[in-house]
């Protein structure tokens, strides 16, 4: 038997985060009245890194899906690249779900096929296995977490086999929506009355910030005048378009960053060069996604296809460069950039992935649903929404259940809540609250109170509506909310997450270490 949850309306969905979700073919009664569905999930591309999010970055692709669709102030992945993709897949925390191994958790290419679906992946994997041992019916891409975009690695994978087949064009996001389009081709040939399930997990932005030269070119210029003066100019932008209340403040840089007035001209050189890689990446994304959606129009699928478009963290610190002395597309490059252009990429947040500070777990998330989505085009909806929410919602518009038990796992309950009410345009019941933790990075938010801690020194409160770029510490002022809230934090984890020993100790009480000089976060 498997236990329905309670779903609110019904609606079709398509979701770039990156998922997209598209309608196939001709459909039967049933098929007709459930979407496709995509998820697009980017990688380490910051809250503010897409044009419909502040960027200068061009991605007018993705801007016109925002445009046309809806926009969340307020959603939220796990701060890391293999948690949020447990997460995503199975509407569970990380741990609670086994982590890797997925072995208290069901996919959701599991669940939709069961219910009729057919199911594709292609891009990342970053889990234990292959995506053909959790659903997946078709499989192109890569299985580590990290590769070479123009060489690739050895854990490519075809379909569950062994894939080695790369010439001379080849590039990583150009392979991924290529076979994106085959996938969906041959299930259209093949089940042109099924609905369709398409991942796809781009290793885009992830370093090596390896891009195509004519990319590279067109942003070669453009990072000129720095840091300071972007990150101010994204700010403004973010303000202009009603994406963040204009009583945010935008939060400092970062003492280890120098002003960008400071640096020498060989340094400025160095960082306009690699921050253009970056943008080139973003880039192709955009066009990629263009290509993608043009087929679905092609193939007349758009309009019942639910496209969810989102980020697996926040931008990215860590710098482990080396190569220098090539050219971002010539793969014996390895460039990284570092804290200076992260803290850009997740204006107007504060610190950067793996920390559980808004600038490592805030993602843009856009919806697109031609004959689903009932808010206003361009909307922008503030109620908070996480990674955990895709399940339920592929549940919700599959017209199917979650499962109460799957072989050879012991399944946990489900965490998220449908997202079909706010496509919908109505107030969707909130979470109860939501738990962040990686490493000893930790928080929980409730309603608009959230606090956090940063490698569990102490804790820190903040009213995430006045003050959503977590600069006006309240601990002092209201220390029993803090109890509370972090003796909640504790429960979850110890209860529902699975954890203990020093994942579980108790804060320090001392001043948090932030990032060490340098931009690279110490380690856990």
């Amino acid at each position: 038997m498997r236990e329905t949850i309670a779903a609110a309306a019904r609606i079709s969905l398509f979701v770039v985060t990156t998922v997209v979700g598209l309608g196939w073919g001709t459909p039967n009664a049933q098929a007709a009245e459930r979407p496709n569905i995509i998820i697009m999930m980017v990688d380490d591309l910051g809250f503010s890194d897409f044009g419909c999010y502040g960027s200068e970055i061009e991605t007018p692709n993705i801007d016109r899906l925002a445009k046309d669709g809806l926009r969340f102030r307020n959603f939220y992945n796990t701060g890391k690249c293999h948690s949020s993709r447990v997460s995503l897949l199975t509407g569970l925390y990380c741990d609670q779900a086994g982590s890797e191994s997925l072995k208290r958790g069901v996919t959701i290419a599991e669940v939709l096929g069961d219910a009729g679906y057919t199911t594709a992946m292609v891009g990342k994997w970053h889990l234990s296995k292959q995506p053909t041992d959790f659903g997946f019916q078709k499989y192109f891409g890569h299985l580590s977490g990290a590769t070479n975009f123009f060489e690739g690695d050895k854990s490519f994978r075809l379909n569950g086999e062994k894939w080695d087949d790369f010439d001379d064009d080849f590039y990583t996001t150009d392979a991924n929506v290529k076979w994106a389009k085959t996938f969906l081709s041959e299930s259209l040939a093949e089940n042109p009355d099924k609905p369709f399930f398409l991942y796809v997990a781009h290793n885009a932005p992830h370093y090596p910030l390896h891009a195509r030269e004519e990319d590279f070119r067109k942003y070669e210029n453009r990072y000129g005048e720095g840091w300071d003066k972007l990150r101010a100019t994204r700010y403004e932008r973010q303000l202009e378009m009603g994406l963040i209340p204009k009583q945010w403040e935008l939060s400092p840089r970062p003492e280890l960053v120098p002003e960008w007035d400071t640096l020498t001209d060989d340094q400025k050189d160095w960082e306009r060069r690699r921050m253009a890689a970056y943008a080139g990446m973003v880039d192709r994304v955009d066009q990629t996604t263009g290509q993608l959606v043009a087929f679905l129009k092609e193939q007349g699928i758009f309009d019942n296809t639910l496209i969810l478009i989102c980020s697996d963290n926040g931008a990215c610190p860590f710098e482990r460069t080396r190569g220098q002395e090539y050219e971002p597309w010539d793969p014996r490059s390895y460039w990284c950039y570092d804290t200076g252009w992260s803290h850009v990429g997740n204006t107007p947040f504060r610190l950067h992935k793996q920390n559980q500070h808004e600038g490592g777990i805030s993602s843009p998330l856009i919806a697109h649903w031609p004959t689903g989505l009932k808010t206003k085009p361009g909307a922008i909806t503030d109620q908070p929404a996480h990674l955990i929410d895709f399940m339920a919602t592929c549940v919700d518009l599959g017209k199917t259940e979650y499962p109460s038990s799957w072989p050879k796992r012991k399944l946990e309950p489900l965490q998220g809540l449908s997202l079909t009410p706010i496509l919908a345009g109505e107030t969707r019941q909130p979470h109860e609250f939501l738990y962040f933790h990686f490493a000893n990075n930790r928080a929980i938010r409730q309603g608009k109170w959230k606090v956090v801690t940063h490698r569990a020194s102490q804790w820190e409160l903040y009213d995430t509506e006045k003050d959503g770029t977590e600069l006006n510490d309240l601990a002092d002022e209201y220390p029993q909310r803090v109890k509370e809230l972090s003796q909640l934090w504790h429960k979850t984890a110890v209860e529902t997450d699975h954890l203990s020993g020093k994942l579980i100790r108790p804060v320090s009480g001392k001043a948090p270490p932030l990032l060490r000089k340098g931009g690279a976060p110490a380690k856990d």
